[in-house]
């Protein structure tokens, strides 16, 4: 049996399969990507809600893990030559849970390398732009007076829609037939900037045509369905 002891956060959240790739997260557009990524590749794991109303996120136990206080975050007790390893953030997870199981990542080195610069592209640019309309638009950032970084933010975000629906013009999925980390580090944050952040209209999704189409596409999987509510919410 793998001994997590090493790790301070297993002191607060102790694993009660420690054989299983412990999971740290929450169901935010960030941390539904790892839960969606093990739900399709069926890695068995271990999920532990943190908690961000009680900033479980920068207590000490989680710091240790990621000093940078985000979710998600993991420990894999079967890391490289049999060793625990302990991650955070969500691209360098995704890359290494494709690369651990084979899945969800094409062999091509050509290929490979393609999908990696869509990873970066949605870490890059996705999700930092979508969450700035998130914040000018939903949260505290609404009651700023001068509506001009919500409006060069919903601008950025149409732009970057516009990449998207230019890449998946005549492909099922980012990278042509073949669904692969690509499509789920950006699934959750397009859902959640049309959904949850009310953005719609803003950044005009409906004028687009591929992009609707592929989020059916991907929100149809039963793996991203189950990897969207986990960890659950109380």
């Amino acid at each position: 049996m793998p001994d997590l002891s090493a790790f301070p956060i297993t002191s607060r959240w102790p694993a009660k399969h420690p054989d299983r790739l412990q999971l740290y997260s929450l169901s935010t557009p960030n941390g539904v990507k790892v839960s969606i990524m093990l739900e399709e590749i069926r890695l068995p794991y271990e999920a532990h809600r943190i908690d961000f109303g009680a900033n479980e996120q920068l207590t000490p136990e989680f710091l240790s893990l990621n000093p940078n206080g985000k979710i998600p975050a993991i420990i894999d007790p079967d890391g490289p030559g049999g060793c625990p390893l302990g991650l955070f953030e969500s691209g360098a997870i995704l890359l290494y849970l494709a690369e651990k199981t084979g899945k969800l990542l094409p062999s091509d080195a050509a290929r490979r390398y393609e999908t990696i610069q869509w990873v970066f592209f949605q870490m890059a640019h996705v999700g930092p732009m979508f969450g700035q309309v998130g914040y000018f638009h939903k949260f505290s950032g609404r009651e700023v007076e001068d509506k001009r970084p919500l409006q060069h933010y919903c601008e950025e975000s149409k732009r970057i829609l516009d990449v998207l629906e230019t890449r998946l013009a005549g492909r099922e999925w980012i990278m042509d037939g073949e669904y692969t980390i690509a499509d789920i580090a950006t699934l959750g944050l397009v859902r959640n900037l049309i959904g949850y952040y009310g953005a719609r209209d803003l950044v005009d999704f409906d004028a687009l045509k591929h992009v609707p189409a592929w989020l059916q596409r991907g929100l149809a999987r039963p793996a991203v369905q189950r990897g969207l509510q986990i960890p659950r919410r109380e």
